[in-house]
């Protein structure tokens, strides 16, 4: 079922809407040019249990949706019925946040009768360094690391994508709030880490880097999440001293930090891609893109990244890539639904955000 009365045409001004995981989000796109964009963050909510407690971030999304709706249209100075089509993510993510924000869409959709497309939330960050960096030719090769993903794509343009790499089984962002935790820093992980590393380090306990057999390029973070709690137990009960602390989560970070790095210059050298850029939450971080640029300036390559806003969890990435997809005339209707995976296969091509 279509929920629309008019043809492309009318979808100047798009709503886009985020609740793949403990960010409720809104903003408004008008052509690709963003007009607002509302976060409203739930980490105060989930701090308390060192992580994103899914009940509880359905139901903030459910109790702040309309409020975020709301304040979107009202910084982007617009009513609600100048609205000419909705974008919402909807695949992948924690399915009951999912659902929050996609049954809220089609309730906009339905009641203005405009165009409705559900929206793959890697490939918003994907286009995200589009947004971030005008002018921008592909091809590219993109990591996006963030707290529930982390992956390498090439990028042939905003709507084509292919998956190159990922992980088999800790993201990057989850591996850093784990080990956060195990050394007594506050969740979110990723920013204590980093805080605690500027103090530390880099070379005091040496981890090792997983390597995937048969995948060069895949990732694997349970290991050093393991080989950090080891080394903490072989120190004694309690925790470290904040000297010691700090050389942990140095050394932990420069880990990381290097398999990231390698293994996208190293996608990028077999892809014979000029440009590498980096999306998603852990890009925030100043030591992966003071790493990232050394490498490709070493290896004669482009480095580029999205604004700090579009790293983490936005609407606005959403809005934008949902207007592209407007605009060439898609509507994914009322039947679309939320899908917490999303299976794609090494070289598989993004369905173009579609509904499946």
């Amino acid at each position: 079922m279509s929920c629309s009365e008019s043809g492309p045409g009318r979808a100047r001004l798009v709503l886009g809407i985020e609740t793949s995981c403990d960010e409720t989000a809104a903003a408004v796109s008008s052509g690709g040019r963003l007009l607002s964009s509302v976060v409203s963050s739930q980490v105060p909510l989930h701090a308390r249990y060192g992580g994103v407690v899914p009940e509880l971030a359905s139901r903030a999304h459910a109790e702040r949706m309309a409020g975020v709706i709301a304040e979107a249209l009202s910084r982007a100075g617009v009513g609600r019925t100048e609205i000419g089509g909705v974008a919402v993510t909807s695949r992948p993510g924690l399915i009951g946040a999912l659902l929050v924000g996609v049954a809220a869409a089609k309730a906009v959709a339905l009641s203005l009768r405009v165009p409705i497309v559900g929206v793959n939330h890697l490939d918003a960050h994907v286009y995200s360094v589009y947004m971030s960096n005008p002018g921008l030719e592909p091809p590219l090769v993109c990591l996006l690391a963030s707290g529930g993903h982390t992956c390498i794509y090439r990028s042939d343009g905003p709507l084509d994508s292919r998956l190159l790499a990922s992980t088999t089984d800790d993201a990057a962002g989850e591996a850093f709030d784990k080990v956060a935790k195990l050394l007594g820093l506050p969740y979110p992980g990723g920013p204590a880490i980093e805080k605690a590393a500027l103090e530390g380090n880099p070379d005091a306990v040496k981890f090792a880097k997983a390597r995937v057999k048969g995948r060069p390029l895949d990732f694997s973070f349970s290991g050093i999440k393991t080989a950090v709690l080891y080394h903490l137990r072989g120190m004694g009960p309690g925790q470290p001293d904040p000297r010691t602390r700090a050389d942990i989560a140095a050394s932990f970070q420069k880990t990381v930090i290097s398999m990231l790095v390698g293994n996208t210059v190293s996608a990028a050298a077999n892809e014979g891609v000029r440009t590498v850029a980096a999306a998603g939450g852990v890009a925030l971080n100043a030591a992966l893109r003071s790493a990232l640029q050394a490498r490709c300036c070493k290896s004669g390559l482009k480095a580029v990244w999205p604004e700090d806003g579009l790293c983490g969890d936005n609407a606005a990435m959403v809005a934008a890539l949902g207007s592209l997809l407007i605009g060439r005339g898609e509507d994914h209707g009322l039947a679309f639904d939320a899908e917490a995976r999303v299976i794609r296969t090494r070289g598989g091509r993004a369905a173009g955000a579609g509904p499946t």
